[in-house]
């Protein structure tokens, strides 16, 4: 998780919601496996960690997209998260995101991620596009798709 990662998991963590950036972020780890053993492994521990009732970090799914997973994860393919990652992110951009900056964390890293760095470099900046901010950063992207990028030096 680099920095702007974890400045948007604290303050999830201020109200209480962090364990939907986990799940977003562990279902990208998700589809970066490709062996049916690795599948299987992960998909449980998945669906142990956030998705079953009662789970330690259980986020809020309908009750017909549990079911769902709980039926592919028997036979687990890259995409049986797919639906279940699009609704917390959906979530994310609509109701944790939109607060977030507007946040103190938001405009500290904002302050630090604008200021100049050493010589010869130029002004640096953060563009959020779900917000429709121009604020425009040349380096590596947060990893929270496209609408909800935070493009931070790490």
């Amino acid at each position: 998780m680099n920095g702007g990662q974890r400045i948007f998991r604290d303050f999830l963590k201020s109200e209480f919601c962090e364990e939907n950036l986990d799940f977003w972020l562990a279902c990208q780890e998700y589809k970066s496996f490709d062996t049916p053993a690795e599948l299987i492994q992960r998909a449980a521990s998945i669906y142990e960690e956030f998705i079953r009732a009662d789970a330690p970090k259980e986020v809020n799914l309908d009750f017909y997209t549990r079911e769902i997973i709980s039926q592919s994860i028997q036979h687990p393919s890259p995409s049986c998260f797919v639906v279940a990652q699009r609704k917390i992110y959906s979530l994310m951009e609509n109701d944790s995101f939109p607060r977030f900056i507007q946040s103190e964390q938001y405009k500290v890293l904002f302050i630090a991620a604008s200021k100049p760095r050493g010589l010869g470099k130029h002004r640096k900046a953060l563009r959020i596009k779900s917000t429709g901010d121009l604020i425009q950063h040349d380096s590596k992207p947060i990893i929270l798709q496209s609408e909800l990028s935070l493009h931070l030096a790490c």
